[in-house]
Protein backbone atom coordinates (compact mmCIF):
# COMPACT_ATOMS: atom_id res chain seq x y z
CA UNK A 1 0.00 0.00 0.00
CA UNK A 2 1.41 3.19 -0.71
CA UNK A 3 1.37 6.72 1.41
CA UNK A 4 -1.09 7.91 -0.86
CA UNK A 5 -3.51 5.73 0.43
CA UNK A 6 -3.29 5.41 3.55
CA UNK A 7 -5.91 4.90 5.22
CA UNK A 8 -7.61 3.96 9.18
CA UNK A 9 -6.86 5.12 12.37
CA UNK A 10 -2.95 6.17 11.92
CA UNK A 11 -4.17 7.84 8.57
CA UNK A 12 -2.96 11.49 9.00
CA UNK A 13 -5.61 14.03 9.23
CA UNK A 14 -5.74 15.86 5.64
CA UNK A 15 -7.91 18.46 6.76
CA UNK A 16 -5.23 20.30 8.86
CA UNK A 17 -1.37 21.60 7.95
CA UNK A 18 -0.14 19.18 10.68
CA UNK A 19 -1.61 16.27 8.85
CA UNK A 20 -0.66 16.87 5.21
CA UNK A 21 2.98 17.58 6.59
CA UNK A 22 2.93 13.96 7.96
CA UNK A 23 1.34 12.89 4.30
CA UNK A 24 4.13 14.22 2.55
CA UNK A 25 6.96 12.77 5.48
CA UNK A 26 4.97 9.47 4.69
CA UNK A 27 5.39 9.32 0.72
CA UNK A 28 8.72 11.17 0.90
CA UNK A 29 9.86 8.01 3.03
CA UNK A 30 8.24 5.51 0.73
CA UNK A 31 10.98 6.56 -1.71
CA UNK A 32 13.65 5.33 0.48
CA UNK A 33 12.33 2.00 -0.53
CA UNK A 34 9.80 1.90 -3.15
CA UNK A 35 9.59 -2.00 -3.31
CA UNK A 36 10.05 -2.76 0.70
CA UNK A 37 13.11 -3.16 3.12
CA UNK A 38 13.40 -6.83 1.61
CA UNK A 39 14.45 -5.74 -1.78
CA UNK A 40 17.07 -3.57 -0.35
CA UNK A 41 18.27 -6.43 1.77
CA UNK A 42 18.43 -8.51 -1.15
CA UNK A 43 20.34 -6.22 -3.24
CA UNK A 44 22.85 -5.63 0.00
CA UNK A 45 23.10 -9.62 -0.14
CA UNK A 46 24.65 -9.43 -3.72
CA UNK A 47 27.42 -7.31 -2.51
CA UNK A 48 26.02 -4.19 -4.35
CA UNK A 49 24.50 -0.40 -2.91
CA UNK A 50 20.65 0.32 -3.66
CA UNK A 51 20.30 3.03 -6.40
CA UNK A 52 20.04 6.15 -3.65
CA UNK A 53 22.92 4.81 -1.91
CA UNK A 54 25.19 5.16 -4.76
CA UNK A 55 24.11 8.59 -5.39
CA UNK A 56 24.87 9.48 -1.65
CA UNK A 57 28.10 7.85 -2.07
CA UNK A 58 28.98 9.75 -5.17
CA UNK A 59 28.16 13.00 -4.31
CA UNK A 60 29.45 15.30 -1.62
CA UNK A 61 27.58 14.38 1.69
CA UNK A 62 24.42 15.66 2.03
CA UNK A 63 24.55 17.42 -1.75
CA UNK A 64 22.33 15.66 -2.99
CA UNK A 65 18.84 17.64 -4.03
CA UNK A 66 16.12 15.00 -5.59
CA UNK A 67 13.77 15.93 -8.43
CA UNK A 68 10.68 13.85 -9.01
CA UNK A 69 11.12 11.80 -6.12
CA UNK A 70 6.78 11.05 -5.82
CA UNK A 71 6.42 9.86 -10.30
CA UNK A 72 4.81 6.99 -10.66
CA UNK A 73 3.88 5.56 -14.12
CA UNK A 74 0.14 5.84 -15.36
CA UNK A 75 0.06 2.61 -17.21
CA UNK A 76 -2.84 0.39 -17.44
CA UNK A 77 -1.74 -1.96 -19.45
CA UNK A 78 -1.86 -5.62 -18.42
CA UNK A 79 -2.17 -4.88 -14.92
CA UNK A 80 0.44 -2.35 -14.28
CA UNK A 81 -2.32 0.07 -12.42
CA UNK A 82 -2.09 -2.45 -9.41
CA UNK A 83 1.20 -1.97 -8.72
CA UNK A 84 2.63 1.91 -8.99
CA UNK A 85 6.00 2.19 -6.97
CA UNK A 86 6.72 5.35 -5.91
CA UNK A 87 9.70 6.67 -8.24
CA UNK A 88 9.37 4.46 -11.14
CA UNK A 89 12.37 3.15 -10.89
CA UNK A 90 14.99 5.63 -11.21
CA UNK A 91 16.31 8.60 -8.55
CA UNK A 92 17.12 12.03 -10.39
CA UNK A 93 18.57 15.21 -8.94
CA UNK A 94 21.46 17.10 -8.89
CA UNK A 95 24.06 17.75 -6.29
CA UNK A 96 28.20 18.48 -5.93
CA UNK A 97 31.85 16.42 -6.23
CA UNK A 98 34.31 18.01 -4.50
CA UNK A 99 31.97 21.20 -4.85
CA UNK A 100 31.63 21.05 -8.07
CA UNK A 101 27.84 21.06 -9.51
CA UNK A 102 26.64 17.96 -11.29
CA UNK A 103 23.46 16.60 -12.05
CA UNK A 104 22.78 12.71 -11.77
CA UNK A 105 20.47 10.11 -12.35
CA UNK A 106 20.39 6.42 -10.94
CA UNK A 107 18.45 3.30 -11.87
CA UNK A 108 16.56 0.63 -9.30
CA UNK A 109 16.99 -2.57 -10.96
CA UNK A 110 14.92 -3.48 -8.09
CA UNK A 111 11.56 -1.87 -9.84
CA UNK A 112 10.36 -3.95 -12.68
CA UNK A 113 13.97 -5.09 -13.24
CA UNK A 114 15.34 -2.02 -14.08
CA UNK A 115 12.64 -1.73 -17.31
CA UNK A 116 12.59 1.34 -19.16
CA UNK A 117 8.82 3.27 -18.96
CA UNK A 118 7.43 6.37 -20.07
CA UNK A 119 7.65 8.03 -16.62
CA UNK A 120 10.74 6.39 -15.62
CA UNK A 121 12.28 7.93 -19.21
CA UNK A 122 10.40 11.24 -18.52
CA UNK A 123 12.66 11.62 -15.47
CA UNK A 124 15.57 11.28 -16.99
CA UNK A 125 15.21 13.40 -20.39
CA UNK A 126 14.38 16.43 -16.98
CA UNK A 127 17.51 15.85 -15.43
CA UNK A 128 19.76 15.70 -18.93
CA UNK A 129 17.87 19.00 -20.20
CA UNK A 130 18.46 20.21 -16.95
CA UNK A 131 22.63 19.58 -17.18
CA UNK A 132 22.61 20.55 -20.77
CA UNK A 133 21.35 23.91 -19.54
CA UNK A 134 22.90 24.49 -16.44
CA UNK A 135 26.13 23.24 -17.98
CA UNK A 136 27.36 20.59 -15.35
CA UNK A 137 28.33 17.14 -15.67
CA UNK A 138 26.01 14.33 -16.26
CA UNK A 139 26.76 11.16 -14.35
CA UNK A 140 24.36 8.40 -15.28
CA UNK A 141 23.96 5.10 -13.12
CA UNK A 142 22.54 1.93 -15.03
CA UNK A 143 21.10 -0.92 -14.12
CA UNK A 144 18.01 -2.09 -16.52
CA UNK A 145 16.77 -5.01 -18.45
CA UNK A 146 15.33 -3.01 -21.37
CA UNK A 147 12.41 -1.84 -22.12
CA UNK A 148 9.26 -2.25 -20.28
CA UNK A 149 7.21 -4.60 -22.36
CA UNK A 150 3.99 -3.57 -20.97
CA UNK A 151 4.51 -0.15 -22.02
CA UNK A 152 4.63 -1.11 -25.86
CA UNK A 153 5.89 2.05 -28.01
CA UNK A 154 6.46 4.58 -25.24
CA UNK A 155 9.13 3.20 -23.50
CA UNK A 156 10.83 3.29 -27.26
CA UNK A 157 9.58 6.47 -27.75
CA UNK A 158 11.58 7.70 -24.00
CA UNK A 159 15.05 6.00 -25.72
CA UNK A 160 15.03 7.49 -28.39
CA UNK A 161 14.52 10.75 -26.35
CA UNK A 162 17.50 9.89 -24.29
CA UNK A 163 19.93 9.10 -26.92
CA UNK A 164 19.02 12.60 -29.17
CA UNK A 165 20.22 14.31 -26.26
CA UNK A 166 23.16 12.29 -25.31
CA UNK A 167 24.12 13.36 -29.19
CA UNK A 168 23.11 17.33 -28.37
CA UNK A 169 25.21 16.94 -25.05
CA UNK A 170 28.35 15.11 -26.80
CA UNK A 171 31.23 18.12 -26.18
CA UNK A 172 28.35 20.64 -24.51
CA UNK A 173 29.06 18.36 -20.94
CA UNK A 174 31.16 15.86 -20.01
CA UNK A 175 28.46 12.48 -20.13
CA UNK A 176 29.81 9.45 -18.01
CA UNK A 177 27.91 6.64 -17.50
CA UNK A 178 28.37 3.31 -14.57
CA UNK A 179 27.17 0.24 -15.07
CA UNK A 180 26.34 -0.91 -12.00
CA UNK A 181 23.87 -4.27 -12.87
CA UNK A 182 22.99 -6.04 -15.97
CA UNK A 183 21.70 -3.87 -18.88
CA UNK A 184 20.59 -4.83 -21.95
CA UNK A 185 19.09 -3.83 -25.35
CA UNK A 186 17.99 -0.33 -25.27
CA UNK A 187 19.88 0.35 -21.73
CA UNK A 188 23.13 0.06 -23.18
CA UNK A 189 23.21 2.65 -26.40
CA UNK A 190 22.77 5.47 -24.10
CA UNK A 191 26.29 4.87 -22.07
CA UNK A 192 27.44 3.87 -25.83
CA UNK A 193 26.96 7.68 -26.49
CA UNK A 194 28.46 9.55 -23.58
CA UNK A 195 32.55 10.31 -22.71
CA UNK A 196 33.14 7.33 -20.26
CA UNK A 197 32.03 3.67 -19.36
CA UNK A 198 32.99 2.62 -16.13
CA UNK A 199 31.93 -1.03 -14.72
CA UNK A 200 31.81 -3.25 -11.70
CA UNK A 201 34.02 -6.20 -11.82
CA UNK A 202 31.64 -9.51 -11.76
CA UNK A 203 28.44 -7.67 -11.09
CA UNK A 204 28.37 -5.23 -14.29
CA UNK A 205 27.27 -6.68 -18.09
CA UNK A 206 26.25 -4.90 -21.34
CA UNK A 207 24.90 -6.57 -24.61
CA UNK A 208 22.75 -5.83 -26.92
CA UNK A 209 21.29 -10.01 -27.25
CA UNK A 210 21.57 -12.17 -24.42
CA UNK A 211 22.74 -15.46 -24.44
CA UNK A 212 19.63 -17.76 -24.83
CA UNK A 213 19.03 -15.63 -27.87
CA UNK A 214 22.29 -16.27 -29.46
CA UNK A 215 21.82 -19.74 -28.84
CA UNK A 216 18.33 -19.97 -29.97
CA UNK A 217 19.44 -18.27 -32.88
CA UNK A 218 23.24 -19.16 -34.01
CA UNK A 219 23.56 -22.19 -31.83
CA UNK A 220 26.48 -20.55 -30.39
CA UNK A 221 26.42 -21.06 -26.30
CA UNK A 222 28.01 -18.24 -23.95
CA UNK A 223 27.77 -16.78 -20.45
CA UNK A 224 26.67 -13.45 -19.58
CA UNK A 225 29.88 -12.88 -18.24
CA UNK A 226 31.62 -13.80 -21.22
CA UNK A 227 29.49 -12.12 -23.44
CA UNK A 228 28.85 -8.72 -21.61
CA UNK A 229 31.15 -8.67 -18.13
CA UNK A 230 33.16 -6.27 -17.42
CA UNK A 231 36.42 -8.09 -18.16
CA UNK A 232 35.21 -8.48 -22.10
CA UNK A 233 34.49 -4.64 -22.15
CA UNK A 234 37.87 -3.71 -20.48
CA UNK A 235 40.13 -6.04 -22.55
CA UNK A 236 38.31 -6.95 -25.46
CA UNK A 237 35.60 -4.98 -27.27
CA UNK A 238 36.88 -1.17 -25.49
CA UNK A 239 33.89 -0.62 -24.29
CA UNK A 240 34.78 0.29 -20.97
CA UNK A 241 37.13 2.35 -19.72
CA UNK A 242 37.37 1.61 -16.17
CA UNK A 243 36.56 -1.74 -14.13
CA UNK A 244 35.94 -1.28 -10.30
CA UNK A 245 36.32 -3.78 -7.69
CA UNK A 246 33.11 -3.15 -6.47
CA UNK A 247 30.72 -0.06 -6.21
CA UNK A 248 32.50 1.87 -4.07
CA UNK A 249 35.79 1.54 -6.32
CA UNK A 250 33.82 2.33 -9.42
CA UNK A 251 32.11 5.41 -7.62
CA UNK A 252 35.23 6.68 -6.30
CA UNK A 253 36.84 6.70 -9.76
CA UNK A 254 34.41 9.03 -11.34
CA UNK A 255 34.93 11.53 -8.42
CA UNK A 256 38.89 11.71 -9.39
CA UNK A 257 37.99 11.73 -13.16
CA UNK A 258 35.01 14.42 -12.55
CA UNK A 259 38.32 16.43 -10.76
CA UNK A 260 39.94 16.05 -14.54
CA UNK A 261 37.41 17.65 -16.42
CA UNK A 262 35.59 20.89 -16.69
CA UNK A 263 31.93 21.54 -16.16
CA UNK A 264 31.11 22.75 -19.74
CA UNK A 265 32.91 23.45 -23.11
CA UNK A 266 33.21 26.68 -21.92
CA UNK A 267 34.83 26.06 -19.06
CA UNK A 268 38.52 26.43 -18.42
CA UNK A 269 40.27 22.68 -17.10
CA UNK A 270 40.32 22.25 -13.88
CA UNK A 271 43.25 23.67 -11.69
CA UNK A 272 44.30 22.65 -8.75
CA UNK A 273 46.93 24.41 -6.41
CA UNK A 274 50.65 23.01 -7.28
CA UNK A 275 53.96 23.97 -6.82
CA UNK A 276 54.78 26.89 -9.43
CA UNK A 277 58.17 26.54 -11.53
CA UNK A 278 59.76 29.84 -10.68
CA UNK A 279 63.07 31.17 -12.63
CA UNK A 280 65.36 28.85 -15.23
CA UNK A 281 63.91 25.67 -16.25
CA UNK A 282 67.81 24.42 -15.58
CA UNK A 283 67.49 25.52 -12.15
CA UNK A 284 64.65 23.71 -11.11
CA UNK A 285 66.08 20.56 -12.18
CA UNK A 286 65.47 17.65 -9.24
CA UNK A 287 66.37 14.16 -8.67
CA UNK A 288 63.25 12.91 -10.66
CA UNK A 289 64.09 15.10 -13.58
CA UNK A 290 67.78 13.33 -13.87
CA UNK A 291 66.32 9.96 -13.38
CA UNK A 292 65.00 10.81 -17.37
CA UNK A 293 68.18 10.96 -18.63
CA UNK A 294 69.32 7.42 -18.01
CA UNK A 295 66.03 5.92 -18.84
CA UNK A 296 66.00 5.03 -22.53
CA UNK A 297 68.51 2.03 -23.22
CA UNK A 298 71.29 1.79 -25.26
CA UNK A 299 69.74 -0.36 -27.50
CA UNK A 300 66.86 0.67 -29.49
CA UNK A 301 65.44 -2.77 -29.61
CA UNK A 302 65.33 -2.91 -25.68
CA UNK A 303 61.43 -2.08 -24.48
CA UNK A 304 61.19 0.47 -21.51
CA UNK A 305 57.95 1.51 -19.67
CA UNK A 306 56.53 4.84 -21.12
CA UNK A 307 54.77 5.29 -17.53
CA UNK A 308 57.96 5.47 -15.96
CA UNK A 309 58.47 8.72 -18.12
CA UNK A 310 54.74 10.13 -17.65
CA UNK A 311 55.34 9.52 -13.87
CA UNK A 312 58.03 11.71 -13.70
CA UNK A 313 56.46 14.66 -15.76
CA UNK A 314 53.18 15.20 -14.18
CA UNK A 315 52.56 16.26 -10.62
CA UNK A 316 53.43 14.13 -7.81
CA UNK A 317 53.72 11.03 -10.36
CA UNK A 318 49.76 10.92 -10.09
CA UNK A 319 48.80 9.82 -13.44
CA UNK A 320 45.08 8.99 -13.98
CA UNK A 321 44.99 5.86 -16.83
CA UNK A 322 42.57 5.27 -18.74
CA UNK A 323 41.38 2.27 -20.89
CA UNK A 324 44.70 0.42 -19.12
CA UNK A 325 43.86 -3.21 -19.98
CA UNK A 326 42.87 -1.89 -23.69
CA UNK A 327 44.83 -1.94 -26.90
CA UNK A 328 48.22 -1.49 -24.53
CA UNK A 329 50.49 -0.67 -26.90
CA UNK A 330 48.88 3.08 -26.23
CA UNK A 331 48.85 4.90 -23.04
CA UNK A 332 45.57 7.40 -22.80
CA UNK A 333 45.21 9.63 -19.40
CA UNK A 334 44.87 12.50 -17.38
CA UNK A 335 47.55 13.91 -15.18
CA UNK A 336 48.42 17.55 -13.97
CA UNK A 337 51.37 19.92 -14.42
CA UNK A 338 51.81 22.99 -12.40
CA UNK A 339 48.21 22.13 -11.17
CA UNK A 340 46.44 22.03 -14.86
CA UNK A 341 44.49 19.43 -15.83
CA UNK A 342 46.82 17.53 -18.95
CA UNK A 343 45.73 14.46 -21.52
CA UNK A 344 48.75 12.50 -22.34
CA UNK A 345 49.01 9.80 -25.25
CA UNK A 346 52.07 7.52 -25.21
CA UNK A 347 53.42 4.67 -27.08
CA UNK A 348 54.54 1.90 -25.27
CA UNK A 349 57.52 0.27 -26.42
CA UNK A 350 56.35 -2.76 -23.53
CA UNK A 351 53.35 -3.69 -26.52
CA UNK A 352 54.25 -4.58 -29.21
CA UNK A 353 57.24 -2.39 -29.29
CA UNK A 354 55.01 0.76 -29.55
CA UNK A 355 53.46 -0.15 -32.77
CA UNK A 356 50.02 1.55 -33.58
CA UNK A 357 47.16 -1.12 -34.81
CA UNK A 358 43.51 -0.58 -34.77
CA UNK A 359 42.45 -0.93 -31.27
CA UNK A 360 44.98 1.87 -30.44
CA UNK A 361 44.73 4.28 -33.25
CA UNK A 362 40.71 4.48 -31.95
CA UNK A 363 41.39 4.15 -28.94
CA UNK A 364 43.52 7.03 -28.60
CA UNK A 365 41.41 9.14 -31.01
CA UNK A 366 38.61 8.94 -29.22
CA UNK A 367 40.37 10.37 -26.24
CA UNK A 368 42.20 13.29 -28.64
CA UNK A 369 38.84 14.24 -29.30
CA UNK A 370 37.44 14.14 -25.60
CA UNK A 371 40.34 16.49 -24.50
CA UNK A 372 40.07 18.49 -27.52
CA UNK A 373 36.28 18.62 -26.61
CA UNK A 374 36.65 20.00 -22.84
CA UNK A 375 39.46 22.16 -23.68
CA UNK A 376 42.10 19.61 -22.10
CA UNK A 377 45.41 20.58 -23.07
CA UNK A 378 46.68 17.07 -24.93
CA UNK A 379 50.96 15.86 -24.16
CA UNK A 380 51.93 13.16 -26.66
CA UNK A 381 55.08 11.05 -25.90
CA UNK A 382 56.35 9.25 -29.08
CA UNK A 383 58.33 5.91 -29.54
CA UNK A 384 56.84 4.59 -32.46
CA UNK A 385 58.65 2.29 -34.79
CA UNK A 386 55.20 2.26 -37.34
CA UNK A 387 51.98 0.67 -37.99
CA UNK A 388 52.07 -3.23 -37.00
CA UNK A 389 51.89 -5.16 -40.45
CA UNK A 390 49.39 -8.12 -40.86
CA UNK A 391 46.89 -9.05 -42.94
CA UNK A 392 44.43 -8.91 -40.16
CA UNK A 393 44.77 -5.29 -39.57
CA UNK A 394 44.37 -4.54 -43.51
CA UNK A 395 41.95 -6.40 -43.78
CA UNK A 396 39.66 -5.00 -40.90
CA UNK A 397 40.36 -1.38 -42.06
CA UNK A 398 43.63 0.00 -40.59
CA UNK A 399 43.89 2.04 -43.40
CA UNK A 400 40.52 3.81 -42.37
CA UNK A 401 40.10 2.93 -38.94
CA UNK A 402 43.79 4.57 -38.18
CA UNK A 403 43.21 7.70 -39.94
CA UNK A 404 41.19 8.68 -37.20
CA UNK A 405 43.82 9.48 -35.14
CA UNK A 406 44.97 11.57 -38.11
CA UNK A 407 41.84 13.03 -38.06
CA UNK A 408 41.01 13.87 -34.58
CA UNK A 409 44.58 15.47 -33.90
CA UNK A 410 44.49 17.80 -36.46
CA UNK A 411 41.18 18.87 -35.70
CA UNK A 412 42.07 19.06 -32.29
CA UNK A 413 42.68 23.15 -31.19
CA UNK A 414 43.76 23.18 -27.60
CA UNK A 415 47.28 23.36 -26.81
CA UNK A 416 49.24 20.48 -27.90
CA UNK A 417 53.20 19.44 -27.26
CA UNK A 418 54.99 16.58 -28.38
CA UNK A 419 58.03 14.88 -27.01
CA UNK A 420 60.12 12.32 -29.32
CA UNK A 421 62.01 10.28 -26.26
CA UNK A 422 63.09 7.38 -29.19
CA UNK A 423 61.66 5.87 -32.77
CA UNK A 424 59.47 7.79 -35.08
CA UNK A 425 59.22 6.50 -38.06
CA UNK A 426 57.42 6.79 -41.30
CA UNK A 427 53.69 7.54 -41.13
CA UNK A 428 53.29 6.87 -37.57
CA UNK A 429 55.62 9.89 -36.91
CA UNK A 430 52.75 11.65 -39.14
CA UNK A 431 50.33 10.61 -36.88
CA UNK A 432 51.78 10.86 -33.36
CA UNK A 433 51.41 14.42 -32.92
CA UNK A 434 53.57 15.89 -35.90
CA UNK A 435 54.72 19.18 -36.50
CA UNK A 436 52.71 19.28 -39.58
CA UNK A 437 50.06 18.05 -38.19
CA UNK A 438 49.21 20.75 -36.09
CA UNK A 439 51.41 20.40 -32.98
CA UNK A 440 52.48 23.73 -31.50
CA UNK A 441 55.37 22.50 -29.79
CA UNK A 442 57.76 19.41 -30.77
CA UNK A 443 60.51 18.80 -28.61
CA UNK A 444 62.84 15.35 -29.16
CA UNK A 445 65.64 13.58 -26.86
CA UNK A 446 68.66 13.06 -28.30
CA UNK A 447 68.11 9.73 -28.53
CA UNK A 448 65.18 9.95 -30.93
CA UNK A 449 65.45 8.48 -34.51
CA UNK A 450 63.02 10.47 -36.53
CA UNK A 451 63.21 8.64 -40.37
CA UNK A 452 61.63 7.06 -42.30
CA UNK A 453 62.30 3.93 -41.19
CA UNK A 454 64.94 1.75 -39.42
CA UNK A 455 67.98 1.46 -40.61
CA UNK A 456 68.09 -2.26 -41.17
CA UNK A 457 64.85 -1.93 -43.32
CA UNK A 458 66.29 1.31 -45.03
CA UNK A 459 70.02 -0.62 -46.09
CA UNK A 460 67.91 -3.09 -47.91
CA UNK A 461 66.21 -0.81 -49.81
CA UNK A 462 68.83 1.86 -51.01
CA UNK A 463 71.39 -0.34 -51.19
CA UNK A 464 69.83 -3.25 -52.68
CA UNK A 465 71.83 -3.19 -55.86
CA UNK A 466 75.60 -2.73 -53.67
CA UNK A 467 74.37 -5.70 -51.64
CA UNK A 468 73.15 -7.71 -54.76
CA UNK A 469 76.94 -6.99 -56.61
CA UNK A 470 78.87 -7.89 -53.31
CA UNK A 471 77.07 -11.26 -52.52
CA UNK A 472 77.17 -11.74 -56.22
CA UNK A 473 81.62 -11.70 -55.66
CA UNK A 474 81.62 -13.36 -52.56
CA UNK A 475 82.14 -10.60 -50.09
CA UNK A 476 80.89 -10.44 -46.61
CA UNK A 477 77.41 -8.98 -46.86
CA UNK A 478 76.62 -8.54 -43.43
CA UNK A 479 79.82 -6.76 -42.55
CA UNK A 480 78.77 -4.46 -45.36
CA UNK A 481 75.21 -4.10 -43.90
CA UNK A 482 76.69 -2.83 -40.76
CA UNK A 483 78.69 -0.21 -42.43
CA UNK A 484 75.60 0.66 -44.33
CA UNK A 485 73.17 1.20 -41.33
CA UNK A 486 76.20 3.05 -39.12
CA UNK A 487 76.16 5.55 -42.33
CA UNK A 488 72.55 5.76 -42.24
CA UNK A 489 72.02 6.31 -38.49
CA UNK A 490 74.61 8.72 -38.41
CA UNK A 491 72.82 10.85 -41.27
CA UNK A 492 68.98 10.29 -40.42
CA UNK A 493 68.12 8.44 -37.94
CA UNK A 494 68.38 11.09 -35.44
CA UNK A 495 66.85 14.26 -34.47
CA UNK A 496 68.80 16.47 -36.01
CA UNK A 497 67.99 16.88 -39.09
CA UNK A 498 64.22 17.64 -38.31
CA UNK A 499 66.18 20.49 -35.90
CA UNK A 500 67.29 21.69 -38.80
CA UNK A 501 64.50 21.87 -40.84
CA UNK A 502 62.07 23.21 -38.31
CA UNK A 503 59.98 19.72 -37.71
CA UNK A 504 61.69 19.68 -33.98
CA UNK A 505 61.37 22.85 -32.09
CA UNK A 506 64.02 22.17 -30.13
CA UNK A 507 66.41 18.65 -29.03
CA UNK A 508 66.67 18.57 -25.31
CA UNK A 509 68.21 16.42 -22.44
CA UNK A 510 65.08 14.64 -20.83
CA UNK A 511 65.84 15.75 -17.59
CA UNK A 512 64.61 19.31 -18.92
CA UNK A 513 61.06 17.93 -19.84
CA UNK A 514 59.17 18.58 -17.15
CA UNK A 515 60.32 22.36 -17.38
CA UNK A 516 59.75 22.64 -21.21
CA UNK A 517 56.37 21.22 -21.13
CA UNK A 518 55.43 24.14 -18.37
CA UNK A 519 56.83 27.11 -20.29
CA UNK A 520 55.16 25.75 -23.19
CA UNK A 521 51.32 24.92 -21.13
CA UNK A 522 51.80 28.44 -20.20
CA UNK A 523 52.12 29.92 -23.42
CA UNK A 524 49.36 27.96 -25.12
CA UNK A 525 47.23 29.23 -22.33
CA UNK A 526 46.94 31.99 -24.78
CA UNK A 527 46.55 29.98 -27.73
CA UNK A 528 43.87 31.18 -30.80
CA UNK A 529 42.80 29.02 -33.58
CA UNK A 530 40.15 30.50 -36.39
CA UNK A 531 38.76 27.18 -37.83
CA UNK A 532 36.62 27.43 -40.89
CA UNK A 533 33.24 27.77 -41.04
CA UNK A 534 31.66 24.41 -41.08
CA UNK A 535 28.65 22.02 -40.37
CA UNK A 536 31.12 19.61 -38.87
CA UNK A 537 33.81 17.46 -40.20
CA UNK A 538 33.57 14.10 -42.14
CA UNK A 539 35.64 12.07 -39.77
CA UNK A 540 36.18 8.49 -41.02
CA UNK A 541 33.98 6.16 -39.46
Amino acid sequence: MTAAMNTGADAPDLTTTAGKLADLRARIAETQAPMGEASVEKVHEAGKKTARERIEYLLDEGSFVEIDALARHRSKNFGLDAKRPVTDGVVTGYGTIDGRKVCVFSQDGAVFGGALGEVYGEKIVKIMDLAIKTGVPLIGINEGAGARIQEGVVSLGMYSKIFYRNVQASGVIPQISLIMGACAGGHVYSPALTDFIIMVDKTSKMFITGPDVIKTVTGEEVTQEELGGAHTHMSTSGTSHYTGADDADALDWVRELVGYLPLNNRDEAPRMEADIMVGSIQDNINDTDLELDTIIPDSPNQPYDMKDVITRIVDDGDFFEIQEHYAENIIIGFGRVEGRSVGIVANQPMQFAGCLDIKAAEKAARFVRTCDAFNVPIIEFVDVPGFLPGTNQEYDGIIRRGAKLLYAYSEATVGKITVITRKSYGGAYCVMGSKDMGADIVLAWPTAQIAVMGASGAVGFIYRKELKAAAAEGKDVAALMKEYEKEYEETLVNPYMAAERGYVDAVIPPSETRGQIIEGLRLLDRKVVNVPAKKHGNIPL
